[in-house]
């Protein structure tokens, strides 16, 4: 985008989101397949893992201040050799500021534990690739992200992408498929019953009671409080960008009456001393407005979805609601 005046839509999007805290399924699985996991041991939580907004600062100093540097030289036409020199410079400004608050990620670590019987464990030196090889057995990549977009821009059975979005060079693209929200409600109470959490993405804020942890679409009465009309849909709300995803959490339970989810078990990642110790409780008619997406086994999908998914997918604008999980 360097050929673009720094107004325009795209570049003031991208300069304007920066870094933030937040990912993608697809995100994950991206950064476990090319670089592994570690327990925690190996690399323990630091106060900016759990409070990142002046690491986040930091780190879009430098972000924007490179974008500067690299059209500075496009400007100057000053050749590939010194935009790319430009980059390098910034990657690794990055990647100190990511150590100095987070740790330097080990290459190798000694693993050892005991279980919940007290046995003594051991695996010895293990790096983070071999870590996950053996401990992750989620079939990750037989997950699929389904979103919930009621807008008419956005055909159900269809896949689409986000312009720009991606966290590894080269790894597949970031992708969903629109369908039905009764539909994943259903895949959702699925997995549970299978004994399977469910990732997802929601719009948290919305008609929430953090220190209760609850979730309700009329926990709070609006209209009669101000006596005023809050009547948007969920299409409309996403058009007029009064909702978008938040925050990603995980189903960890569902209560079912006559075949049908009634309240869903959440388990969110803010700390103990909120909800009931961590836990929050969302009502169905919540999941309805506010709930977006999940990752889902591709074989839950019924058989025309699953051949839907290997459509082309459509590319959405940087600045569509549906990539905001990831900003």
């Amino acid at each position: 985008t360097a050929d673009r005046p720094v107004d325009d839509r795209t570049v003031a999007w991208l300069l304007q989101r920066g870094v933030e805290d937040g990912g993608q399924w697809d995100m994950f699985v991206n950064l476990v397949r090319k670089h592994g996991v570690v327990p925690k041991t190996a690399m323990p939580e630091t106060e900016s893992s759990s409070n990142s907004a002046r690491m986040n600062s930091m780190l879009n100093y430098q972000y924007r201040q490179g974008a500067k540097q690299i059209r500075d030289s496009y400007a100057a036409e000053s050749g590939l050799d010194q935009m790319r020199a430009s980059k390098q410079k910034t990657l690794n400004a990055i990647f100190q500021i990511l150590s100095i608050h987070l740790g330097t990620p080990p290459a190798q670590f000694h693993w050892q534990w005991r279980d919940r019987d007290s046995h003594f464990q051991r695996d010895g030196e293990m790096t983070p690739l071999e870590f996950a090889e053996k401990y992750i057995t989620t079939p990750m990549e037989d997950y699929v992200c389904v979103v919930h977009d009621p807008r008419e821009t956005s055909p159900a059975g269809r896949t689409f992408t986000i312009q720009y979005l991606g966290n590894v060079l080269d790894g597949p693209p970031i992708k969903y498929l629109n369908v039905d929200i009764d539909l994943i409600k259903q895949m959702a109470q699925h997995m549970l019953e299978d004994g399977k959490p469910v990732w997802m993405g929601c719009d948290t804020g919305k008609q929430m009671h953090r220190d209760l942890g609850l979730w309700d679409a009329e926990l709070f009465d609006y209209p009669g409080v101000y006596n005023a009309d809050f009547s948007l849909d969920k299409a409309a709300r996403l058009e007029y960008h009064q909702t978008r995803m938040t925050h990603a959490m995980l189903f960890t339970g569902v209560d079912v009456v006559d075949g049908k989810p009634r309240r869903w078990r959440v388990e969110n990642s803010w700390d103990e001393k909120v909800g009931d110790k961590g836990f929050f409780l969302m009502n169905d008619s919540w999941f309805a407005e506010y709930m977006f997406e999940i990752a889902v086994p591709k074989n839950y999908l019924p058989a025309d979805l699953q051949k839907a998914w290997e459509l082309e997918p459509i590319v959405l604008p940087p600045w569509d609601p549906m990539g905001s999980l990831a900003a």
